[in-house]
């Protein structure tokens, strides 16, 4: 059994429909798929009929931007099946804002260096609910400026430390907030695209308000750093999950659905997950109620 847990459509940063990536990922033999795009819940329902029309399992799945509270950089927390979705739109709303707040002051500054017009970047973005930098990059494409998404000229324009950069860092929710409002979803929080080394000292913090797991298997990770990734993640208790990111045309390099993926055992583990964790409460519970019975 496939399950390709991390991928995104139109309605957010991916350049696909929900109906293509479900047939694409039907081609590729995935059985089980995830649809988590950005801080938008809108292809829930839609693609778990698609998906069953199509003979595979779309789960409930969101990526949700985050401001790391001690260094302020930009993370993604994926929350996967969460009992009460309707929780967390208050805090995909906030962020969809701060994206297009961004995005505008962006797209204004790009229009003033190149031959390229609001318009025609706002119909780069038609389908989505929000605009990116994908969406910024595609119009001066169709405008002949680069002949690429992921360009000299993006890092250019998007790289914080250009000297030409006209990148504006979205102003996210704080992490915590963010793994409060999954729990209060009573959803399952997973790190995206984390890196061993680099960001052992954030899973920690994060471990410590309760992240649940990690990606391990994903594109920006070689073997060797899944199979370090895969070994914390056995230490220290976390569920494990692997997928591709699609994003269709904008992927950073060539890539398909599938080509990263989460193991049979650890989708079992994923999809029991909750279920575990309610006996665990349960059972200490009762523990504690019996301590209590007992001094009494």
């Amino acid at each position: 059994m496939s399950g390709d847990l991390h991928c995104h459509t139109r309605l957010s940063d991916g350049s696909m429909g929900i109906e293509d990536i479900i047939a694409l990922a039907k081609n590729r033999g995935v059985d089980v798929l995830a649809i988590t795009d950005r801080d938008c819940q809108a292809a829930t329902v839609r693609g778990k009929i698609i998906g069953e029309r199509n003979g595979v399992r779309v789960i409930p799945g969101v990526e949700i931007s985050a401001t790391d509270t001690e260094t302020g950089d930009v993370i993604h927390i994926l929350c996967y099946l969460p009992e009460y979705p309707d929780r967390l739109e208050g805090l995909c709303h906030k962020n969809a804002a701060a994206t297009k707040r961004a995005a505008q002051y962006m797209m204004i500054k790009a229009s003033k260096l190149y031959p390229v017009t609001a318009e025609v970047i706002k119909r780069c973005a038609a389908g989505s609910t929000n605009l990116y930098v994908q969406h910024i990059m595609h119009a001066l494409m169709e405008c002949g400026v680069t002949d690429a998404i992921y360009s000299d000229l993006y890092t250019e324009l998007f790289s914080p430390e250009s000297d030409g950069s006209i990148y504006v860092k979205p102003a996210y929710a704080q992490v915590g907030e963010v793994l409060e409002a999954i729990r209060a979803a009573e959803g399952i929080s997973v790190l995206a695209n984390p890196l061993p080394g680099r960001d052992d000292a954030l899973i920690g913090r994060l471990m410590a308000l309760g992240l649940d797991g990690i990606e391990v298997w994903h594109s920006e990770a070689d073997p060797a750093q899944s199979e370090a990734l895969l070994s914390f993640a056995k230490t220290n208790g976390l569920l494990m999950t692997g997928g591709s990111g699609f994003r269709g045309m904008y992927n950073r390099r060539p890539l398909q659905i599938g080509d990263y993926s989460t193991p049979k055992a650890q989708l079992s583990e994923l999809m029991g997950y909750k279920a575990k964790r309610k006996r665990l409460a349960k059972k200490a519970a009762g523990e504690v109620e019996a301590v209590e019975v007992a001094g009494a």
